[in-house]
């Protein structure tokens, strides 16, 4: 994947000259927003925009658009904010305080990898997130292998599976797994087999962190459903693919009855998405760390003092 497409959405004031600005992020065969209408879609929501009484207003109906909705939201966020891109007013957004990120690394050869992380820990990362899945299965046993054999039981590993593993197969594999001290790991099988899931998350000897399975997933009855059938032990909140921060808060809420806790994730916004997510996540004071690693991976980035320093995404004011 060397580009990945993006939209700007800003709603200006022009009484007070000032701009707020949300991004439309998606990522295609990911993403539940439909690519060939999304620009149909968003300039719909602009004409609204110039007509509505409220914003509220222009919400009802994006619910096959959860990329427009996360766009929208953020939009007049800032703009409330006075266009500063200054969403929350928190300890982050003051560039008081870091947020606690895991260090990603990205599937390439196993070598390639096995250096990825040897950097982030060297620069300080505590937990290093591996997707596994694509290859040998023998193979990524052995890189998990010699990166917890040569930096020991302090650094926290994380998987992400991406939906990988079949029905069959997948807590064998789990089990496998298990002898290296894995935290979580991310999507074992791919969504949509509630079932499964749910026994897998009973049983597998490491914990199960859903992400994709909550995609398209909308309303507090279905949501609730998902969450009482699989009780997962976490669940990945990506707004922009969920469809804003009120989804995302819904899923906090909800998650309350049972015992189930949550990280967010960037999912390959520009510093534009990822800062407003970054706010948002810092909003809640999170203990877990979170995935906000993404934004470095751009050469033509939209200029926002974010940066991540050892362990930590800052906002640097």
């Amino acid at each position: 994947m060397l580009e990945k497409p993006s939209w700007l959405l800003k709603i200006k004031d022009n009484d007070q000259n000032i701009e707020g600005i949300g991004e439309c992020s998606i990522i295609p065969g990911l993403s539940i927003d439909d690519e060939a209408l999304i620009e149909e879609q968003l300039r719909e929501v602009c004409n609204s925009i110039n007509k509505t009484q409220s914003f509220d207003e222009l919400y009802p109906g994006l619910e096959k658009f959860p990329a427009i909705k996360f766009a929208l939201e953020t939009a007049i966020l800032d703009l409330k904010g006075g266009g500063k891109k200054i969403l929350f007013d928190n300890s982050f957004s003051r560039g008081e305080a870091g947020i606690m990120i895991n260090g990603l690394v990205w599937m390439s050869g196993i070598e390639e990898m096995f250096w990825q992380a040897k950097e982030k820990i060297e620069k300080g990362f505590k937990t290093i997130k591996f997707k596994i899945g694509a290859m040998d299965f023998e193979s990524e046993l052995n890189l998990i292998r010699r990166v917890r054999n040569e930096f020991g039981p302090d650094i926290e590993i994380r998987l992400d599976a991406n939906g990988a593993f079949n029905n069959e197969e997948a807590l064998s594999k789990l089990e496998q797994l298990s002898a290296f001290q894995i935290h979580s790991i991310e999507q074992p099988i791919k969504p949509g087999h509630w079932q499964v899931m749910g026994k897998i998350c009973a049983t597998s000897p490491i914990p199960i962190a859903l992400d994709e399975e909550l995609i398209g997933i909308t309303g507090p009855a279905q949501k609730s459903e998902l969450l009482q059938e699989i009780k997962p032990q976490y669940i990945i909140l990506k707004p922009s693919l969920l469809g804003g921060f009120k989804e995302s808060d819904e899923w906090i809420n909800l998650i309350g009855n049972i015992p189930t806790e949550w990280w967010a994730t960037s999912a390959l916004e520009s510093n534009i998405g990822l800062n407003a997510i970054a706010q948002w996540t810092a909003e809640k004071k999170p203990h877990l760390p979170q995935g906000l690693g993404t934004g470095d991976l751009y050469m033509n980035n939209f200029p926002l003092p974010l940066k991540t320093i050892r362990e930590k995404l800052w906002f640097l004011v």
